[in-house]
């Protein structure tokens, strides 16, 4: 859906900006023909007029707001947090606004945009091949948080993030030196180019490298919650008893996987192997403990943050790649 701004009403109908903002503001000193002119092209392209813009001359005060895409998802609640404390030694102010992980980020920025006067954005586990041109059109300065948008073609988008694909071509290469050769890998949906089908294709490097076939079966699109990960789990494993192992896309995902797994009988690691993803407290804290990829929160929440100030103030966008840990726990070992 095109997004259209008073300028480019102001262009279809051939007058100023300013002569669309006194027909829209009721303004008596507009001819009926001009403000027939300009209504007609208001309707045609369903221009929806910012509530807020005649309070903009009067007040300085627009809001940057972070969209999290996961209720549920407890790395990125840390992560918002850790934004919110950066954001303190910054003028501009932040709100965070949480959608479910299947709605649309962009019409939430939209919303914002348009009700809010939200002039900016983080983008907290966006699926940016889904968004760029809408955000394009928006042409809002925004960061995408934990995601690497520097092949977006974005003028004004920054981001943060890992090498999601490195990280875990090297967590698959920690099962396979295990001698895993039946792994299964649960994760979201594999089109496009967002951090899950980044993630995706590192594990199928590492398979390939080592000669590992790798069945479309054993790939297992679920929610990144507790329960749809148990869910996912159950059905799975109730047909593939032979793999050995799991590389999930989240610590929660794992965390799921690992009580489906005891909930039918089966031990991890003795049975099943089983490696998470994001380096959360919990992970750690689990039994048994998740072998996981750590992503530095404080890191991506502090140069997320700068880098929107930054533009916000007349910089350029950016890109940065942060450094990933793989955490050693008690979740995998050698196959059985």
């Amino acid at each position: 859906m095109e997004i259209y701004t008073i300028r480019d009403v102001a262009r279809m109908a051939g007058v100023a900006v300013s002569t669309v903002s006194r027909v829209l503001n009721g303004r008596p000193d507009v001819s009926e023909e001009t403000r027939r002119r300009v209504m007609d092209v208001v309707e045609e392209c369903g221009f929806v007029q910012n509530r807020n813009a005649r309070n903009l001359k009067n007040t300085k005060t627009v809001f940057s707001a972070i969209i999290v895409r996961g209720r549920h998802n407890t790395f990125l609640s840390d992560v918002a947090e850790q934004m919110l404390a950066c954001a303190q030694e910054y003028k501009t102010p932040f709100i965070v606004k949480y959608i479910d992980e299947e709605d649309d980020e962009f019409d939430a920025m939209r919303q914002l945009y348009t009700e809010k006067r939200a002039g900016s954005f983080i983008l907290l586990g966006s699926r940016l091949d889904e968004r760029k041109e809408m955000i394009r059109m928006l042409g809002v300065p925004c960061v995408f948080a934990t995601v690497d948008a520097s092949g977006s073609g974005l003028g004004r988008a920054s981001s943060v993030s890992i090498d999601d694909r490195a990280a875990t071509h090297a967590m698959m290469d920690r099962l396979i030196a295990q001698g895993h050769t039946r792994v299964a890998v649960f994760g979201g949906c594999r089109e496009g180019d967002d951090v899950f089908v980044r993630r995706y294709r590192g594990a199928m490097d590492s398979l390939n490298e080592h000669g590992i076939s790798f069945d479309s079966d054993q790939y297992v699109q679920s929610r990144f919650t507790l329960h749809g990960a148990y869910e996912s789990a159950m059905r799975f494993f109730e047909k593939h008893r032979d793999v050995t192992a799991v590389l999930a896309m989240s610590d929660t995902m794992a965390a799921g996987i690992i009580r489906a797994l005891a909930d039918m009988g089966m031990h991890v690691p003795t049975d099943v192997s089983v490696t998470g993803f994001d380096g959360t407290e919990m992970a750690g804290y689990y039994i048994p403990a998740i072998t996981t990829v750590r992503q530095p929160t404080a890191t991506i929440a502090r140069e997320s943050v700068a880098l929107l100030c930054d533009m916000l103030d007349g910089g350029d966008a950016r890109h940065i790649t942060v450094d990933y840990t793989l955490v050693d726990g008690e979740s995998i070992g050698p196959v059985k």
